[in-house]
């Protein structure tokens, strides 16, 4: 256990009838940025409520740094921190002074509490602000007050619950940017709950796919696609001009290719799927033919490829 920071061991959490979490199976590296992803009502919720000692669970344990949720969770939240969705603060009082009111909560002295929420402020990038009342912060302002709220007491594990929702573009990157950095210097193990895929995919080492109150896949984005698209998990994107090209003449060419599962067409632009990465094979036989290849790319299955092929496209893939 040692060499976890988030241990999940069969838990499951039902209501009458009624299971959020089925059965879930999950460890979580020191360091590691965790992304949960799924639709409303799959249970990730429940799981993050189960995770900070909130909620017990029905069966199964749950072990943060090593200590149980469950049976220990006052210690549990001492090693945590949580930035909800929408962050409440004392809207009367300043950044600083809320971020002081938190250390006090703690039992953070005063003289190291001010130096941690300097510190902290100038991180997230708010020392210009920190004497105005957070009712006049803007969206982004308040979810980066947020995140220094959570890491005043120097937490081993921090839990964001679709942090950036409502913030402007560039204020999203500088926000991932902190959370990659926190992740990669200091440590921080970040269990990152989204719907935004192109986040998760931009900041998580690994993915968690839940549907129905079940870990459905999980591992990093070219793992999945690989479990996802069984058979073919490269596509080879190729442009290829010609007055007898057709689909039937491209499906002639490179069907009897080793490796080679199918081939769509469209106005010049062919998508063909691998076994493996066939690129380097396709573009020989298309420039032996007397084609002209005009482009060539494999194209990356993201996290949009495999999120539509499991909730847009049925449960066929559990």
């Amino acid at each position: 256990m040692a060499d976890w920071s988030i241990e999940l061991a069969d838990l499951t959490k039902r209501y009458g009838n009624f299971t959020a979490v089925d059965h879930l199976n999950l460890t979580i590296g020191k360091g590691e940025v965790f992304g949960l992803l799924g639709p409303n009502g799959a249970g990730k919720s429940t799981t993050i409520l189960m995770l900070l000692g909130l909620t017990e669970p029905s069966s199964g344990s749950a072990h943060v740094c090593g200590i149980n949720s469950t049976s220990h969770p006052i210690e549990v939240k001492r090693k945590v921190g949580y930035l909800p969705e929408d962050v409440g603060f004392y809207d009367d009082r300043t950044g600083f002074e809320n971020l002081m009111y938190t250390a006090r909560l703690n039992s953070i002295a005063d003289k190291e509490a001010r130096q941690r929420a300097e510190k902290l402020l100038m991180r997230v990038g708010l020392t210009d602000e920190k004497g105005k009342k957070t009712a006049a912060y803007s969206r982004g302002m308040r979810q980066r007050l947020g995140l220094a709220d959570v890491l005043i007491k120097n937490p081993e594990v921090i839990i964001l619950d679709e942090p950036t929702s409502g913030i402007d573009p560039t204020g999203v990157k500088e926000f991932l940017d902190l959370i990659v950095t926190l992740s990669k210097e200091e440590g921080i193990t970040v269990l990152f709950s989204s719907h935004h895929l192109h986040q998760v995919q931009q900041v998580c080492d690994r993915v968690g796919l839940f549907v129905n109150g079940r870990l459905i896949a999980e591992g990093d984005v070219r793992t999945l696609a690989g479990k996802l698209f069984t058979g073919s998990p490269y596509l080879v994107e190729a442009g290829i001009a010609g007055s007898n090209i057709s689909p039937e003449w491209v499906s002639a060419l490179v069907m009897p290719m080793k490796g080679i599962e199918s081939v769509h067409s469209g106005n010049n632009h062919w998508e063909i799927a691998c076994s493996y990465d066939a690129t380097a094979d396709i573009a020989r036989r298309i420039v032996e033919s007397g084609a002209s290849l005009t482009y060539l790319r494999r194209k990356e299955y993201g996290l949009d490829d495999i999120y539509y092929r499991y909730f847009e496209g049925g449960n066929d893939h559990e």
